[in-house]
């Protein structure tokens, strides 16, 4: 099959429609509408069905996007390769990353690559897990920095490369004046919290907490609700709930106010990085990948 005529088809595909591939290409109309009627003829059968309001892929379509997506990352793989070899390290690599790793472990990981690779422009953006994974499908990053909790299934499919990245604990997180605020550095029972108002966090993160509590026999009263573990630790210090935030989100931002202890028999979420497996050939994501594995199990 024609790689050019594949690589019109992806664009179609990614913009939903003949005219906006046509856009995004610089082409006309026709010209992209002949080389998808060329592409059909190559393959057999319909790739598209044409929509008023732009095109539907059919299972055929889906199956040959998957390759073309493939020969795209090859082709900025092979493009990459060609920059870092004339420009001596230089390229782009684009990061996603859950709030809490953002602002811990991404820094110092960007810190870090700047110091071994200084030509390399670093991007990143914030999103929880479902949304990096949605990026990296798309596209539009690199790099996803990810985490699963204990017992959910991890996160990725056979287009991707999942690297084991470490562990975040799970820290309870009370009023100075509670009954349970000490001391720090033994592990509390859950099931000592079990008539206490609870902070849930992020659809994924509340969900967690329920089985949780429940595995400890017990159901959780949460009254509110917020992925912001600075607000969540506010309301914690005024004696307004009790929280389980993750060792991260309290790295990134620690409010004096509040007492933390270890939680008796909860598991730590597990932190993954993801990419395309063919990605890992262009050097700017190799070093970007280095360097967070190794500010990860530092």
């Amino acid at each position: 099959m024609d790689v050019q005529r594949m690589l019109i088809f992806r664009e179609i595909a990614r913009t939903g429609s003949i005219a906006a591939a046509a856009r995004a290409l610089g082409w006309t109309q026709p010209a992209v509408s002949q080389h998808l009627r060329h592409l059909e003829r190559q393959a057999g059968t319909p790739l598209v069905l044409r929509r008023p309001r732009g095109v539907q892929l059919t299972e055929a379509g889906r199956a040959l996007l998957r390759h073309a997506d493939a020969i795209a990352t090859r082709l900025q793989a092979a493009a990459a390769d060609l920059e870092a070899m004339v420009q001596l390290r230089a390229g782009t690599v684009r990061l996603a990353a859950f709030p809490s790793a953002g602002a811990t472990l991404v820094p110092a990981a960007m810190s870090l690559l700047a110091d071994r690779h200084p030509g390399l422009d670093v991007r990143l953006r914030a999103a929880e897990p479902p949304q990096a994974l949605a990026l990296l499908a798309a596209g539009e990053v690199d790099l996803a920095i990810t985490f699963t909790h204990a017992g959910q299934s991890p996160p990725g499919n056979g287009e991707l490369t999942r690297i084991p990245a470490g562990h975040d604990p799970l820290r309870l997180v009370l009023p100075p004046a509670h009954p349970h605020a000490g001391p720090a550095d033994t592990p509390l029972d859950l099931r000592a919290l079990a008539g206490d108002t609870w902070i849930g966090g992020c659809e994924r993160c509340t969900a967690h907490l329920l089985q949780t509590c429940e595995l400890a026999g017990f159901t959780p009263d949460i009254r509110h609700g917020t992925d912001d573990y600075v607000l969540t630790q506010a309301l914690i210090a005024r004696g307004l709930a009790v929280g389980l935030l993750p060792q991260l989100a309290l790295d990134a931002a620690r409010d004096p106010r509040v007492v933390v202890r270890p939680a008796l028999d909860v598991r730590p979420r597990a932190l993954h990085v993801l990419h395309h497996r063919e990605a890992e050939q262009i050097p700017a994501v190799r070093g970007a990948l280095r360097a967070v594995l190794d500010i990860a199990s530092a």
